[in-house]
């Protein structure tokens, strides 16, 4: 019988690069065109930067404005002009310089801000659909309940319920080991293609996400579909017509941006990472980052009388 000799076996090893910077892909996919992208989003981070402004300072000026409905309105604009420009700076820069690094450092602050800035958009459109259902379910109660002391404290919680979940959730993802590519195929850093880029088991985190979804994307929608059922329901019952088209034209606005903003980001969030295609990631994240704070402004100002009256005494 013949001794056997064991070979010594090769260690298997998994290469993994300790990244120190990603690379934006934005929209390199289309080089004939960057120019005209840098020159279109510019023009509408002007128009944003405009629109959002200018509801805010008509909400902080007129009197006829200084109801519970203009003051989350005007919070709610501000926090589109924080929204907006936390991506859309660095897109037109790496658009007009064609350099599109970005620093673990920077790549993580980014999302960490979209992130929080996205689940204060979700709460605030809560807030602002309670504030409706109060207006037109229970007036007599509304001057009552949703006095101005009232109004800042959902304001402020809006503001700071999000901020320690998404630190701890872009902790997390930033705490996955990353495979030699650094190329991030979108036009900020968000979770769903970082999340293509890391290596071994990312389960616990898609679980992660997901949950936080529910949590600020799915049950606020949900609240807020609950409220308009119950809010339709009232003003069917109004005996006048013209109360019902008053009623309607003070909720057609804020439905419209819910639609808008929850439609894009729950497809966005909620699907499964099989279903997720960066040509689609970029469009449904244009959408809600962009599109939505853009129509903003002309979404509440042109339906709406009071707004329109005090956008004419503001101008010349």
């Amino acid at each position: 019988m013949k001794a056997g000799f064991l070979l010594p076996q090769k260690k298997t090893e998994v290469n993994l690069t300790s990244v120190m910077e990603f690379v934006l892909l934005g929209f390199s996919d289309i080089p004939n065109l960057q120019m005209f992208l840098f020159v279109i989003f510019f023009f509408v981070y002007v128009i944003i930067l405009m629109g959002n402004g200018i509801i805010v300072l008509i909400a902080r000026v007129d009197q006829a404005l200084q109801t519970p409905m203009y003051f989350f309105l005007s919070n709610f604009s501000f926090l589109e002009i924080c929204f907006v420009s936390v991506t859309l700076p660095r897109m037109l820069t790496n658009l007009w310089t064609q350099k599109r690094n970005i620093s673990l450092f920077a790549c993580a602050t980014q999302m960490s801000f979209v992130l929080t800035l996205g689940n204060i958009e979700c709460l605030l459109l809560t807030v602002m659909a309670y504030d409706r259902y109060v207006a037109i379910c229970n007036p007599l109660h509304y001057p009552l309940v949703m006095n101005h002391k009232v109004c800042v404290q959902m304001v402020v919680a809006c503001w700071i319920t999000g901020v320690p979940v998404e630190t701890g959730q872009t902790y997390q993802i930033f705490s996955l080991p990353f495979c030699e590519s650094n190329q991030i195929n979108h036009f900020f850093c968000d979770i769903p293609p970082l999340l293509k880029l890391a290596c071994g088991d990312t389960f616990l985190n898609e679980m992660l996400v997901f949950t936080v979804a529910v949590l600020f994307v799915t049950i606020p929608f949900l609240l807020i579909l609950g409220s308009y059922i119950k809010i339709i329901s009232t003003i069917l019952r109004l005996p006048s017509a013209t109360g019902r088209t008053k009623a309607f034209s003070t909720c057609s606005s804020h439905i419209t941006v819910v639609v808008m903003f929850f439609g894009s980001a729950i497809i966005t969030y909620l699907r499964p990472k099989s279903k997720h295609s960066s040509r689609a990631d970029k469009f449904l994240s244009l959408f809600y980052t962009i599109v939505t704070p853009m129509f903003n402004p002309m979404i509440y100002t042109l339906r709406n009388k009071d707004a329109m009256m005090a956008l004419r005494k503001l101008l010349p």
